[in-house]
């Protein structure tokens, strides 16, 4: 398909830069067709999921990836997105034309890494100097990688710490957050439990690929990055149960999704899962593991506007994002939710 089907324009004024406080008091759109679009918030989930429904969470937790450095007079960025072993990560480097294989560079408080390798895309292999463990080295040189359409608004603060986080956050390994989960709170899982709506949790460490824009013409032409994800092999047999008694199993957030569908086979079993995953989901995929999804509104031409237009039908999507923009809802990592049932 054509890219620029996926293309709308969305005003600079509906781009989010702080989350709703509370969390759970963001807009919800709940979409099921193109003219079955109603509003609401948040804390409204209970009441338009049904019981024995299931939701799904990333308990990803993400480190503070964003560092940024210097090769003698020239710096240099780097946002780490994929890690390889112990000591060394796959990173998207800001003024990659000044760094060559073997350079080391200076990232501060006593932190450097050498550049390894150079991969197609045109990403750096850094392997971390010394010996004391990455995630130290990263506590204390590292900032929280917000996206750019936030970051290029704003400075970074203390307040993103806790911000890009959700209250799920278990598994350290993420570079951009699981952000539909961001706007669940202690008050909102109480009363979802009281509606005897179930939850699972999976992980998939989210990599700085899911911002990069695509930049081919046709979906088929666009290669996916890989992120490494995990599926226990209780939980793939609790949701399967859940099923077959006739629950919904909704993914809270593309990244829960991409997950389940990737160890889904045609038989539409959830399989257990560990290992790497560049799924990627344009319309005509038929959807084997979930049910409906929750989820932020995207950017244009993404692949993940590519994903619920794949879900729900582009031209369902296209009506729900321009019901949204007209109506105020604000967009992206920090900005409102919306709820996708097919």
């Amino acid at each position: 398909m054509r890219v620029d089907l996926f293309d709308f324009a969305l005003p600079q004024e509906n781009i989010a830069l702080r989350p709703s406080a509370p969390r759970d008091s963001a807009r919800l759109l709940s979409v099921s067709g193109p003219e079955q679009l109603s509003d609401h918030v948040v804390s409204d989930l209970p009441q338009l999921l049904s019981q024995n429904d299931i939701l799904v969470f990333n308990d990803t937790k993400v480190i503070p990836a964003q560092l940024e450095g210097s090769r003698g007079e020239a710096k240099i960025g780097a946002t780490l997105h994929k890690r390889v072993d112990l000591r060394r990560w796959q990173a998207f480097i800001r003024n990659a034309k000044r760094l060559k294989i073997d350079d080391v560079v200076d990232f501060g408080q006593d932190v450097f890494a050498r550049a390894e390798e150079r991969y197609a895309d045109g990403s750096f292999l850094l392997h971390f100097l010394g010996e004391e463990p990455v995630e130290v080295l990263l506590g204390r040189a590292g900032t929280m990688p917000l996206p750019p359409y936030i970051a290029s608004k704003r400075d970074i603060d203390e307040r993103d710490a806790e911000d890009y986080q959700t209250m799920f956050a278990r598994e350290k390994g993420a570079v951009a957050a699981p952000t539909a989960a961001l706007h669940f709170t202690d008050r909102l899982i109480a009363a979802l439990d009281d509606a005897r709506i179930g939850r699972e949790t999976l992980t998939l460490h989210v990599g700085a690929g899911t911002f990069l824009p695509v930049k081919v013409e046709e979906t088929d032409d666009h290669q996916m990055h890989s992120e490494w994800g995990r599926i226990e092999s209780a939980t793939a047999d609790r949701l399967n149960r859940a099923r077959e008694k006739g629950g919904r199993v909704i993914a809270v957030g593309t990244t829960s999704l991409r997950l389940l569908e990737s160890a889904t086979g045609t038989d539409g079993i959830i399989q257990p899962f560990e290992g790497d995953t560049d799924i990627f989901i344009t319309p005509g995929y038929q959807f084997r593991a979930i049910d409906g999804l929750m989820t932020n509104f995207h950017l244009p031409k993404s692949t993940l506007f590519m994903l619920v237009s794949a879900l729900m039908g582009l031209e369902t999507m296209q009506a729900a994002y321009a019901h949204a923009i007209a109506g105020g809802y604000r967009f992206y990592s920090y900005g409102d939710s919306s709820l996708l049932l097919p």
